[in-house]
């Protein structure tokens, strides 16, 4: 019964995202703000609650702040190879898609964040006496806010126009509603998800990296997938780049809420991540580089962005073997 539960609960975290990305691309269309901002912004701070809830599970529930760490960095991975998938798999018409150039800016940010979670990691130094917070925490907190201006600022628009009857107020009422059903799912998936491990007599951690780790990397995927269907390629890097960005903050709310020990725990797998997040935000950031040139539409712009989007997805597929 709890494995048909989790099931329930994940096939309604996958509805709830396509209808929040259903309506994002509405939002998009019917309009001024930019594609990047709505998915960058606010689908992404949607698809990244499952992050935010299983963190702090894991401060309050398993008491294990070693799993927040690669929570995060994981799913960071993760998101990267769904993008580099997605554009691998529909160049032709990637190439000929509207890409905001703040999607760059945010790209920056992020490698800004991984680069501190590495010295932080790795050195051990960083913590703030007294109030026991490490410095990179707060760092992550301004780039995320420095992210967010430049996605604010972007004016690019959706020439498309919508074909819904819906009014904004109508999808904005309706995406509210989709978000709170994805919160809702996302909180009893962590329920099931320890009803699982205590059955199975599994470790937590390895249970929330079987179950877990796939019901919460699920939002991101399920409406990336369906803003590519739409050809909305601005809204999903926004969601992808966005999500990581935000991601990246639940390590700073983590970090305050933990006073027992830092977040930042050193591990061969943590490693792994941090090479990994930084080589494939690397290579998105060829990609957004390659988009803001001149533009092409011919055989070697595709053949370019299939052969970095296959990188992305390799380097996730080398990270997987070295962790075995």
């Amino acid at each position: 019964m709890i494995f048909i539960i989790y099931f329930v609960l994940a096939v309604l975290v996958v509805l709830c995202s396509v209808k929040c990305a259903d309506y994002v691309d509405l939002l998009d269309k019917k309009t001024n703000i930019s594609g990047a901002f709505i998915g960058g912004i606010i689908l992404a701070a949607v698809t990244s609650l499952p992050e935010l809830f299983t963190s702090i599970s894991s401060l309050y529930v398993v008491d294990n702040p070693e799993l927040i760490i690669g929570n995060v960095l994981g799913s960071n991975v993760f998101n990267l190879a769904v993008l580099g998938a997605l554009v691998a798999f529909t160049a032709r018409n990637f190439i000929k898609s509207k890409v905001a150039p703040s999607h760059m800016a945010t790209l920056v940010c992020s490698l800004i964040a991984y680069l501190g979670c590495a010295f932080a990691t790795l050195t051990g130094w960083g913590t703030i006496p007294v109030i026991n917070i490490n410095i990179v925490s707060l760092l992550i907190i301004v780039v995320y806010v420095i992210s967010f201006r430049f996605l604010s600022s972007d004016d690019t628009a959706n020439d498309e126009e919508a074909d819904s009857p819906l009014t904004v107020r109508q999808i904005v009422v309706r995406f509210i509603l989709m978000a709170l059903g994805l919160v809702a799912a996302s909180i009893c998936i962590t329920w099931a998800t320890d009803q699982i491990a205590s059955k199975l007599n599994l470790n937590a951690s390895l249970a929330g990296a079987l179950f877990l780790g796939v019901a919460t990397s699920l939002p991101e995927l399920t409406s990336s997938v369906a803003l590519v269907r739409k050809r909305n390629y601005n809204a999903m890097f926004g969601n992808i780049i966005g999500s990581n960005m935000f991601n990246f903050t639940i390590l700073s709310i983590a970090d305050i809420l933990c006073w027992k020990q830092s977040i930042y725990i050193p591990s061969y797998q943590t490693t792994l991540m941090l090479i990994f997040g930084v080589l494939s935000s690397v290579i998105a950031g060829a990609i957004l580089l390659k988009r803001r040139a001149k533009k092409e539409e011919g055989n070697a712009a595709k053949i370019f962005h299939i052969i970095c989007s296959l990188g992305i997805v390799l380097s996730y597929l080398l990270f997987l073997v070295l962790s075995a």
